[in-house]
C-alpha cells in the first residue's frame, strides 16, 4: 500500500491551481455528503445497533484513512461520521426528499469540480487512478490543515514532489 504522502503527493500532481482547489473545498464535500446521505437507506439494527450502508462504508474508509496518515484520517472520519449522523433525518424523508437531495448534490458538486478542472487545464485525478475518488477528501483536508498553518512539514513533502500551487495563465494551457 502506498504511503498517504504518496497518495497525497499523486492527488496533488492534478491539483496545483489554486481555482481548482479552491473548487474542491466546496465540491468534495458536497459529493462525500451526497454519497453518505444515499448510502444512509436502509437502516437496519444489528444486534441493538442502529446501522445503514454508509455507516459500514464510513468504518471501512475511516481504517484506510487512518492507515494514510492517523491525525488526519482521525479528523476525515469524524467529519465524515458526522455527515452520517446529519444524513439520518435526511433520507427518513420520502423518497423524493432523500433522492433529490443526494442526487442534487451530487451533480452540483461534480459540476463545481469540473469548472475547477477547467482551470487546472487537466482532468480529474480519479481518470488515471480510481483511488483518487477516496483520496480527494484527504486532500482537501490537508489543504484545509495546510492554510492554518499546520503540519508544515507534510505540505512541504509534498511540493517538493510536484511544486508549489499557483494560478495558470489560462492563455498558455497546454492543449
Amino acid at each position: 500500500m502506498k504511503s498517504g504522502l504518496d497518495q497525497l503527493s499523486k492527488y496533488a500532481e492534478y491539483h496545483r491551481d489554486r481555482r481548482n482547489i479552491a473548487t474542491h473545498l466546496v465540491g468534495v464535500p458536497m459529493i462525500v455528503f451526497s454519497v453518505v446521505l444515499l448510502l444512509s437507506r436502509p437502516a437496519f439494527d444489528f444486534a441493538g445497533v442502529p446501522l445503514n450502508p454508509a455507516i459500514l462504508v464510513t468504518m471501512a474508509a475511516g481504517v484506510y484513512y487512518l492507515m494514510l496518515d492517523f491525525r488526519l484520517g482521525a479528523v476525515l472520519t469524524a467529519i465524515i461520521a458526522a455527515m452520517c449522523w446529519f444524513s439520518v433525518p435526511i433520507a427518513a424523508q420520502s423518497t423524493g426528499v432523500w433522492l433529490g437531495a443526494g442526487i442534487g448534490l451530487f451533480v452540483t458538486g461534480w459540476i463545481i469540480q469540473f469548472i475547477g478542472h477547467y482551470y487546472e487545464g487537466r482532468k480529474p485525478a480519479f481518470v488515471d487512478d480510481l483511488v483518487g475518488l477516496l483520496i480527494g477528501p484527504l486532500f482537501v483536508l490537508a489543504e484545509i490543515v495546510f492554510a492554518l498553518g499546520l503540519r508544515k512539514p507534510l505540505q512541504h513533502a509534498i511540493e517538493a514532489r510536484v511544486g508549489p500551487t499557483l494560478i495558470r495563465d489560462l492563455g498558455r494551457r497546454a492543449a
